[in-house]
C-alpha cells in the first residue's frame, strides 16, 4: 500500500473506508469496462456472436487443456479431431502438437498484455475478457467477455452476460462449453499444485523457469504473472460442478496425477 493510501485509512473512519474501497474497486473492475462496453460497438458485436454459440456444440464431448506439468506427460497426439479448449500459452504446444485447439480463452491481463503480439497470431476463435481490450484492438478474431473476478461468485450459463472469473480461466472454459451445449468436459493439464508460494493473486516476476506449466519458458524469466489462488478456484469449480449436474451434464478430470478432487477422475485412455 502507498504511504497516501496507508494514511487515509489510519484517519478514516472504518466502514467510511470499507464502503470507499468497495466502491472504488468496483469501479476499477468493472464499472469503468461496464461504461467502455456500453459506448462500444465491439463488445455489442461480442455479445452477438456470443449468443449465436449458443447451444452450438449440444450434446457433444470436449476437452479443456490446463497448463499444468502433467500436459506435458498426457499424450495429446489423441486430440487430433477432438473439439478443444486451450488457454493462456497454451500454443507454445502447437507446433510440437501439429494442431491448435479448437477454442482459445484468456482473461488475465498481465498474460494479454505481455503476449499480445502471440495472440493476434493465433487464428480462430479467440475469447478474451473486454478488460484486455486495448492490447487486442483490432483483431476480429477476438470475441470479448464482459467477465470479471469481484463480485457474486455464480456460474454463468449464458456467457453473452457477466461472466466472473473464478481466479481461474480453466472456469471461465467451463462456462463457454456449458453455453456452447457440451453434455461432457474433460479436465486434462489441470495440476492443482504450485511449486510457487506467496500471497494469492499477487503479481509476481519470474526469476527462472516456470516449474508449474508445461514448459519451463510458459512463464519463464522476466515475466510477470499472478500466483495461484487454489482455494477460490476451487469454489468456482465446485459451482461448476453442480451446474452441470443440475443439467445432467458432467465434467470428469483426466489429468494425470491431478491434486483436484472436485470432479470425477477418469483415466484418459479410457476416453478413446
Amino acid at each position: 500500500m502507498n504511504p497516501i493510501r496507508e494514511t487515509m485509512k489510519r484517519i478514516a473512519p472504518a466502514r467510511l473506508w470499507r464502503e470507499g474501497s468497495r466502491g472504488y474497486w468496483w469501479w476499477h473492475n468493472r464499472g469503468r469496462h461496464r461504461l467502455a462496453g456500453a459506448l462500444s460497438p465491439r463488445l455489442a458485436a461480442s455479445r452477438r456472436a456470443l449468443a449465436s454459440m449458443r447451444g452450438r456444440h449440444r450434446g457433444e464431448r470436449c476437452f479443456i487443456l490446463g497448463n499444468g506439468p502433467s500436459l506435458a506427460k498426457t499424450d495429446l497426439s489423441l486430440l487430433r479431431g477432438q473439439v478443444t479448449f486451450g488457454m493462456n500459452r497454451i500454443y507454445l504446444l502447437f507446433p510440437t502438437l501439429g494442431y491448435q485447439t479448437t477454442y482459445y480463452v484468456a482473461v488475465n491481463e498481465l498474460v494479454v498484455e505481455q503476449c499480445a503480439a502471440e495472440l493476434r497470431a493465433l487464428r480462430g476463435p479467440k475469447f478474451i475478457t473486454w478488460r484486455a481490450r486495448p492490447w487486442v484492438h483490432g483483431d476480429a478474431e477476438v470475441i470479448f467477455l464482459d467477465s470479471d473476478y469481484t463480485g457474486e461468485e455464480r456460474f454463468a450459463t449464458d456467457v453473452s452476460g457477466r461472466v466472473f472469473e473464478g481466479s481461474t480461466v480453466t472456469f471461465v472454459s467451463m462456462q463457454i462449453a456449458f453455453h456452447m451445449g457440451f453434455e461432457e468436459v474433460i479436465l486434462l493439464g489441470v495440476d492443482h499444485a504450485f511449486v510457487a508460494q506467496g500471497e494469492p493473486n499477487a503479481a509476481v516476476m519470474s526469476a527462472g523457469d516456470d516449474p508449474d506449466h508445461f514448459s519451463p519458458a510458459y512463464f519463464g524469466k522476466g515475466f510477470r504473472w499472478q500466483l495461484p489462488d487454489l482455494e477460490a478456484s476451487e469454489r468456482a469449480y465446485l459451482l461448476a460442478r453442480r451446474a452441470y449436474e443440475a443439467a445432467g451434464r458432467r465434467v470428469m478430470d483426466a489429468t494425470v496425477g491431478g491434486k483436484l478432487t472436485v470432479f470425477p477422475k477418469v483415466e484418459y485412455r479410457s476416453l478413446f
